[in-house]
């Protein structure tokens, strides 16, 4: 079990970066679960569970498949330029869980 919350930018669980100008979306095998804290992200092929401890973040991730890249989507949602950064890392450790995959271009 894990929990994602926006903090500082760093490599995902995979040692590489997260690249936000990438096309993402959430795994076809992840749930998500709205909660008044966030969310619950479950994915059925690892068995992982993951909270997503911020209403925005939730926003964010739910905007991915709608927008050209995971930044766009980050803006979307209404984050502030100060906190993109924060959002950004959250999104990375997603991706290195498993619960984010690329998404091919249409």
């Amino acid at each position: 079990m894990t929990a994602a919350t926006p903090s500082r930018a760093g490599p995902d669980a995979s040692g590489s970066r997260f690249d936000a100008s990438g096309r993402w979306e959430l795994h076809p095998s992840v749930s998500v679960r709205p909660e008044p804290f966030g969310a619950l992200l479950y994915h059925f092929g690892t068995r992982r569970l993951t909270f997503l401890k911020d209403r925005r973040l939730l926003d964010v991730v739910t905007a991915l498949h709608d927008q050209p890249s995971a930044l766009a989507a980050i803006r979307a949602a209404g984050v502030d330029a100060d906190d993109v950064p924060r959002y950004t890392a959250a999104l990375a450790r997603l991706a290195g869980a498993g619960m984010l995959a690329r998404r091919e271009a249409p």
